[in-house]
């Protein structure tokens, strides 16, 4: 028998998988090569490393890896793609990193104490501060001697140049300071420090005042019996003739122009029974916080002056009121810390802002005339008076205002859609005979 007779299949495999060495025709190392390519081919096995919950391998059978920063404990909360930043720090600083000591604890756990309920105070009194430090222990001491005790005290100081803030802090540590790093204005400041206030009603104080012992809790009581009330306001008196009046409210004439009711007189308590007034002076008036933020507080535009009527009137259309607390005594002094030149420029432009602002379309065309004529009255009188500043300064202050009139218009879609009051009602809270 020939040797290929006597050959196995195994054997007949292999001879036919390994080509002749005389075979060098293109077509048999074709055949060769497909044939070997489609035996199977045989790998040797490999133990599958153990793996951590994010799919990296951990190392050797006992879970350990070689690189130890794998097994901190910190290393391995850190979710996946926070890994590669941490490896990247790791390979630039490798020179840097020592073992950590055996006491480390990566995560030590902390007691803290049982978080209790603040009891929020009933008033929030801020005093808008611009250089006053010499009036500031006159009306802090006033507050520390308030009959009524459910309040806290913020100064906002609008980044005053004189050691109003350091002299607070050292001397009267129970105030809340707020500081501002540039200068605001009193529109802004008193806006930031409403923002800042615990109190569920919030309080404007002149920081050139002094209230009278049971000032806040006189506030409180008509606060309390008028509910319907945004503004309570103070009885507002000169701070050297204390018999004086400076305001007792803001009313407003049919003409846009404010007033001060009661100012200059004598108080003989003429109208301690008239409570309803237009609007609250910012020097001393309280403030139902829901209505101030529904509101968005003072206009920053307006940055001092007729602010508060501004708000007063908004507050209005929206269906609030006004009212005087006659028994809420406060001294003044005037102007301490503004007034002159700039208060005769702010309120020129304020005033136009206010009337295009708010002043409903039926009552703005049915007083047209009367607007514009005290308009025209306070530019005469400006003029016949040119030599002065301040009448230099209102006739800039009403340029100021009809040159703002497009953005104050923008301003006045949003409030007249607002609007809670029709017109003949709001018509009734303007004084008829100012």
């Amino acid at each position: 028998m020939s040797e290929e007779t006597n050959s196995t299949p195994d054997s007949a495999a292999n001879s036919a998988a390994e080509p002749r060495a005389e075979s060098t025709s293109p077509a048999s190392e074709d055949a060769a090569k497909a044939i070997k390519e489609a035996q199977p081919r045989t790998f040797k096995s490999r133990k599958p490393r153990p793996k951590n919950s994010d799919g990296e391998s951990t190392g050797g059978s006992a879970g350990a890896h070689l690189n130890p920063v794998v097994n901190d404990q910190t290393y391995g909360a850190l979710r996946s793609e926070e890994r590669v930043v941490m490896r990247h720090q790791i390979a630039l600083n490798i020179d840097s990193f020592r073992a950590a000591p055996d006491e480390f604890v990566a995560r030590p756990q902390r007691t803290y104490r049982e978080l209790r309920p603040a009891a929020l105070p009933f008033f929030s009194v801020i005093i808008p501060n611009y250089n006053g430090q010499r009036f500031l222990p006159t009306l802090l001491d006033a507050l520390r001697r308030q009959s009524f005790r459910d309040f806290e005290v913020i100064l906002a100081d609008d980044a005053s140049s004189d050691d109003s803030v350091a002299f607070v802090e050292q001397h009267y540590p129970e105030v809340r300071v707020l500081l501002n790093r540039r200068n605001e204005g009193f529109a802004r400041t008193c806006n930031l420090g409403v923002a800042a206030a615990h109190g569920r009603l919030v309080v404007l104080l002149n920081n050139d005042t002094e209230p009278e012992t049971t000032w806040l809790a006189e506030l409180a009581k008509t606060v309390c019996a008028n509910p319907q009330a945004a503004v309570v306001t103070s009885k507002l008196l000169l701070f050297d003739d204390r018999r004086k009046l400076h305001t007792t409210g803001d009313l407003l004439g049919l003409d846009g122009i404010p007033h001060n009711r009661g100012v200059w007189e004598l108080d003989e308590g003429q109208y301690d029974d008239e409570p309803a007034v237009f609007s609250g002076s910012g020097g001393a008036s309280a403030f139902r916080k829901e209505v101030w933020q529904q509101l968005g507080g003072f206009d920053e535009a307006f940055w001092m002056y007729m602010e508060d009527v501004d708000f007063g009137f908004r507050a209005q259309l929206l269906g609030w009121s006004a009212v005087f607390a006659p028994a809420a005594r406060v001294y003044h002094h005037l102007s301490a810390t503004g007034g002159g030149v700039m208060a005769s420029y702010y309120v020129g432009r304020n005033t136009i802002w206010t009337i295009a602002k708010n002043m409903p379309t039926s009552l703005l065309l049915r007083n047209l005339p009367s607007i514009l004529l005290a308009q025209v009255e306070i530019a005469v009188t400006a003029l016949a008076n040119i030599q002065g500043a301040a009448a230099r300064a209102r006739l800039r202050g009403q340029l100021a205002g009809l040159l703002g009139l497009p953005a104050q218009l923008r301003k006045r879609q949003l409030i007249q859609a607002r609007r809670q009051m029709d017109d003949e009602t709001f018509a009734l809270r303007l004084s008829h005979d100012l």
